[in-house]
């Protein structure tokens, strides 16, 4: 009998994988946009891997190596937890009717993961480290750690779904994390001071590490694949008793697109650990509070991907009947922009609970930068929601607990777009902050909200524009 990992099976699954790849170019609608991303993000890559080598730094970041290689794992098992696995190639419902195995999906899962902001970002963040503490030539042991590092957050995601699967808490896959944290201090150090054999030795290590952990990774992918996704069924199958109705008609919209967000696996998952994982890391660095003002914007940012870049994807084919409801458009628009922004201070929230724990007492000044950098990137990411959602709509399905809004590519365009606006938004509420400066912060932060509040009374009139309602309506529910 053939085994899941044999080389024919192997072969075959590198196969499929390859006119999966042809299938995704093929149905790309903008070619050239696509083949100009992908050069920037190699671009990126290559001048953070390179130039901060050719600038004097202080001695004090080689202390910065290990935190960084540790970070890197942590985030990428966190979202392959989160994300059962890791990110679909291929869309739940197209798959069913291709033969498309756990292994191939397993090694597309792979080959999505460095598409996702929080991944890009850090490693971008680690290339430019090393270069400025080992140099150029550092930085294969650093592509091998990226690797490896992968092929580990794959392998735990899937043990973590197997685990879910067979009714078992699915945390207890995370001491497996120990694999990828246990080398970051000899890793850290040939890094920094190793020489041209140490790095050598370390490079072909880190790959035969990431090869066993890509097999292993298939091998948990074929045993979660033979089971039922408990998660996903059990949400869909329990039942919901009637509650009395509401006063208004926003009311009822409001708590069905509530219901549409925390009634699914993935959007559920995915807030908690957003609003979690920045707030841990913030806790355990022992971060001050000039830098938690950049909190909220990642967070936002973060939760916004879940579903607000494409936020009609809620409803799925279920839109057409919304639309047959006698509801005026803009109540609808003012339900999901209420529920988005509670998405979105909710995780905000979260963080900022975690990390004041250790931040100290803050000035008046902080605390107010604080709280007015949550609301404007809120209101930044809400409206950049509106206007992504109605301009380029996706037929998603967000049952499957792998499921994204949009493309991967698309993904990456929006994540870095909104991660660019929110971290500059959070410095110059920072700076504005560190020179007690409230009346300027006061101000800045005044126009920055009544920008955003004149963006989604925009979008909002769009949306009343029943020939743009019916093309979204059109691609959603399609």
């Amino acid at each position: 009998m053939r085994t899941a990992l044999s080389w024919p099976e192997l072969r075959r699954s590198g196969a499929d994988l390859r006119h999966l790849l042809w299938f995704r170019a093929a149905t790309v609608r903008r070619p050239r946009t696509v083949a100009v991303a992908l050069a920037a993000l190699v671009v990126v890559t290559v001048a953070a891997a390179t130039l901060p080598a050719a600038f004097a730094v202080p001695g004090d970041l080689d202390r910065l190596v290990r935190p960084a290689l540790a970070a890197i794992v942590l985030v990428a098992v966190g979202g392959a937890v989160a994300a059962g696995g890791g990110r679909e190639l291929l869309a739940r419902d197209p798959a069913a009717v291709h033969p498309v195995g756990p292994v191939t999906d397993h090694l597309g899962a792979l080959l999505l993961a460095p598409l996702s902001a929080g991944w890009l970002i850090q490693a971008w963040a680690l290339l430019g480290l090393v270069a400025a503490t080992g140099g150029v030539a550092a930085q294969p042991v650093t592509l091998a750690w990226l690797l490896a590092v992968t092929a580990l957050a794959q392998a735990v995601g899937w043990a973590a779904e197997w685990l879910r699967r067979r009714r078992v808490l699915a945390w207890l896959a995370l001491p497996l994390a120990g694999v990828g944290l246990a080398p970051t201090l000899p890793v850290a150090a040939v890094i920094v001071d190793g020489g041209a054999g140490a790095r050598a030795s370390t490079v072909v290590l880190l790959l035969v590490a990431a090869g066993a952990l890509v097999a292993l990774g298939g091998v948990l992918a074929v045993a979660a694949a033979r089971l039922a996704p408990r998660d996903e069924v059990r949400r869909e199958t329990r039942l919901h008793p009637a509650r009395p109705t509401p006063a208004s008609d926003l009311a009822m919209v409001r708590r069905i697109d509530r219901a549409s967000v925390w009634r699914s696996v993935p959007l559920r998952r995915g807030t908690l650990f957003l609003g979690v994982a920045p707030g841990a890391v913030a806790l355990a660095g022992g971060l001050e509070w000039p830098m938690l003002v950049l909190m909220p914007g990642l967070v936002a940012s973060g939760c916004v991907l879940l579903f607000g870049v494409n936020l009609w994807c809620l409803d799925g084919r279920g839109l057409l009947w919304r639309e047959s409801l006698p509801v005026p458009p803009g109540t609808v628009v003012a339900a999901r922009v209420w529920v988005l922004a509670e998405v979105l201070l909710g995780g905000g929230l979260l963080t900022l609970v975690l990390g004041a724990v250790r931040a100290g007492r803050p000035s008046a000044a902080e605390a107010l930068a604080v709280v007015l950098a949550l609301a404007v990137v809120v209101g930044q990411a809400v409206s950049a929601a509106l206007r992504w959602s109605a301009a380029r709509p996706h037929a998603v399905d967000l049952r499957s607990a792998r499921a994204t809004p949009a493309p991967p590519l698309a993904m990456v365009g929006y994540s870095i777009r909104l991660a660019v606006a929110t971290t500059l938004t959070g410095l110059l509420l920072g700076g504005l902050a560190g020179a007690a400066r409230i009346d300027l912060l006061l101000a800045a932060a005044a126009v920055l909200l009544a920008v955003s509040a004149l963006r989604i009374v925009r979008a909002a009139r769009r949306w009343a524009d029943p020939v743009r309602r019916a093309a979204v309506v059109a691609v959603v529910a399609a």
